[in-house]
C-alpha cells in the first residue's frame, strides 16, 4: 500500500492486532480508505504479558507505533491518523459536524458493540443460556433502534466513509453471523438495514469485511452442536 507521505510520517505505522478484534477490524478499515501504510502484528508474548506491556502498558489491543509515539485505544489512534495522514478525510470539515460525528462513534463504542460483545460468552453450544441469548438479543434490537432514529437526522455526507461508520461494519457483520450461528432474535430498522447495505458499498469495507471472515468463521466453530 502507498499512503500520504510527509516529514512526520516517513516511518511505517506498526499496528498490534489480534484477527478476531472488532476494533482492530474496524481500524483496518480506516487504514484501507486513507491508504496509509502499515504492518500488523500480533501483540509480543500474547495479549495481556508482560512482555506487550512493557511495549504498550496498558495492554490494550489495537496499540500503534509510530516514529516516536506509542499509542492505544482505537479511537485515539484513528483521530490520530487522520491529522498525521490529512489525505482521504474521514472527519467532516466543520466543528458542529465534527460534533455530529463523534457522537455516532460514541453510540457505537459505548452502546451498541458492547452488547454485542456481551454475547460471545454465549457462543459456545456447551455452556450456552438461551434466556441469556434472549436477552442480549432484546438489549441489541433497543440499541438498533436508537441507531435507527439517529440515522434519520444524520447530517453527515452519506456519499463520504466517515471515521464513525468504520466500527458500525464491523459489528452490523458480528450481529448477522450471531443470528445465524445461535439464533439471536434481532430487530432489524429498515434505516439500519440501509445503512449496513451502504458501508459494504465502500470497497475497503466489503475488503475487510472479506478478509476478516475467516477469523469470524474460527471463532463461531464452537458454536456448533457435538457431531455424534
Amino acid at each position: 500500500m502507498v499512503g500520504f507521505f510527509n516529514e512526520s510520517t516517513a516511518v511505517m505505522l506498526t499496528i498490534y492486532a489480534v484477527p478476531v478484534s472488532v476494533y482492530n477490524a474496524k481500524l483496518r478499515i480506516l487504514l484501507r480508505h486513507k491508504n496509509v501504510p502499515f504492518q500488523e502484528l500480533p501483540p509480543p508474548g500474547g495479549y495481556g504479558s508482560t512482555e506487550y506491556k512493557a511495549l504498550i502498558p496498558s495492554g490494550n489491543l489495537p496499540a500503534m507505533i509510530h516514529n516516536d509515539l506509542t499509542l492505544a485505544d482505537s479511537e485515539a489512534i484513528a483521530e490520530y491518523i487522520e491529522e498525521a495522514f490529512p489525505g482521504t478525510p474521514m472527519l467532516p470539515d466543520t466543528v458542529k459536524l465534527r460534533a455530529k460525528a463523534r457522537e455516532k462513534s460514541r453510540l457505537h463504542d459505548t452502546r451498541l458493540e458492547p452488547s454485542v460483545r456481551a454475547i460471545y460468552p454465549q457462543v459456545a453450544y456447551d455452556t450456552r443460556d438461551r434466556a441469556a441469548v434472549d436477552a442480549g438479543g432484546a438489549l441489541i434490537s433497543k440499541h438498533l433502534q436508537s441507531v435507527g432514529l439517529f440515522l434519520r437526522s444524520d447530517p453527515l455526507d452519506p456519499s463520504i466513509l466517515w471515521m464513525c461508520d468504520c466500527g458500525f461494519a464491523v459489528t452490523f457483520a458480528w450481529i448477522k453471523a450471531f443470528e445465524k450461528a445461535i439464533d439471536l432474535p434481532i430487530d432489524w430498522p429498515q434505516e439500519v438495514r440501509d445503512y449496513d447495505a451502504r458501508l459494504k458499498s465502500f470497497p475497503e469495507v466489503a475488503a475487510e469485511l472479506e478478509d476478516y471472515r475467516s477469523a469470524m468463521d474460527a471463532y463461531l466453530e464452537k458454536a456448533k452442536a457435538p457431531v455424534g
